[in-house]
C-alpha cells in the first residue's frame, strides 16, 4: 500500500499547490491513500468547512489537525460530525471532535488507521501524547496493523523521541508543524517509517509562510504584529510510504516536492 502525507497546507498558495499538484501525483504514484495536515489551510491559521470540503474533493482522505484547528469557530461543529478531520489526541476528551479514525482505501479496500498528536515542549501542557497513543494503539492494532501518526510537535528532540517510542508500533511517525522539510527520512529497525518534519505545502519566500516583512519587524522591535501569509515561492511538499499491507511495515519513505510557477 501507498500512504501519500501533504505537509503543513498554508493559506491560499497551499490550498493552490494542493490543486494543481495532488491529483497528478496520486496518478504518477498511484496513491492508496491520502493523509494531509490542514490546520493552517484557511489565511494560515485554522481550517473551515469549505475549505475543508475543497481538499477532500482534491483526493485527501484524512486532514489532520494542530494547535491551531479550532481557529475558526464554524469547524467546531462539523467536528464533532465529520470522522475525516481529526484534532490532536491528547487534548481533553471534552472537547470536540476525534484524534484517531479508522478509514478504508477505496483503492485496496485496506483499513488505514490515522492518529493526530501534539507534542507539549514549547506549546500546550495537554496529556502526555506517548501516554495517549500507548492507551489507544491496541485498539486500533485489533483492526489494523497499517496506523499512521502524524505528531504535530515544535522540537525535534520530542519528534525524534516519539519516532523511536512508536518503532515497530506504527507503519509510519511523520512531524509537522515546524514549516520546514527536515532530509532525515528513514525506515527505523522495527519498521516505522520516520520524518521529522514533512515540511509545508505553501509560500517559502516567508518566514515559515508569513510575510518576512512583518516577522521581522516583530524580532527587530519586539511590537506585536499581525500575520498575513505571504506569497511567491509556493512550494508543495509530501512524503510517499510504502508498506506491507499483512504486516503494517513500512517498506519505503520518499520526500516528493514540486514547485510552482507564480
Amino acid at each position: 500500500m501507498k500512504i501519500l502525507f501533504v505537509g503543513d497546507i498554508f493559506g491560499r498558495s497551499g490550498r493552490r499547490a494542493v490543486e494543481e499538484c495532488l491529483p497528478s501525483i496520486l496518478e504518477e504514484h498511484q496513491v492508496d491513500f491520502c493523509v494531509a495536515n490542514g490546520e493552517n489551510a484557511a489565511a494560515g491559521k485554522g481550517l473551515t468547512p469549505d475549505i475543508a470540503e475543497q481538499l477532500f474533493s482534491l483526493g485527501i482522505d484524512v486532514i489532520t489537525g494542530g494547535n491551531h484547528i479550532w481557529h475558526h469557530k464554524e469547524i467546531i461543529p462539523l467536528l464533532e460530525t465529520e470522522t475525516r478531520i481529526l484534532r490532536p489526541i491528547n487534548f481533553p476528551e471534552a472537547v470536540p471532535g476525534k484524534g484517531w479514525g479508522l478509514y478504508k482505501s477505496t483503492r485496496t479496500g485496506d483499513l488505514v488507521g490515522v492518529i493526530s498528536a501534539m507534542g507539549r515542549i514549547f506549546l500546550r501542557e495537554l496529556d502526555n501524547p506517548f501516554h495517549v497513543i500507548e492507551k489507544i494503539l491496541p485498539v486500533i492494532q485489533q483492526k489494523t496493523p497499517i496506523i499512521l501518526v502524524d505528531f504535530h510537535a515544535e522540537a525535534t528532540s520530542e519528534k525524534v523521541a516519539m519516532g523511536w517510542f512508536l518503532d515497530g508500533k506504527v507503519s509510519a511517525c511523520i512531524g509537522t508543524h515546524t514549516h520546514i522539510p527536515t532530509a532525515d527520512e528513514k525506515i527505523l529497525p522495527q519498521g516505522t517509517a520516520y520524518l521529522t518534519d514533512s515540511g509545508m505545502t505553501g509560500p517559502y519566500d516567508s518566514v515559515i509562510g508569513v510575510r518576512k516583512e512583518i516577522i521581522l519587524e516583530m524580532f527587530l522591535t519586539q511590537m506585536p504584529v499581525r500575520h498575513e501569509v505571504a506569497s511567491g515561492d509556493t512550494q508543495f511538499h509530501s512524503v510517499l510510504i510504502e508498506v506491507d499491507n499483512k504486516t503494517g511495515k513500512a517498506t519505503g519513505i520518499f520526500r516528493i516536492r514540486r514547485d510552482l510557477k507564480d
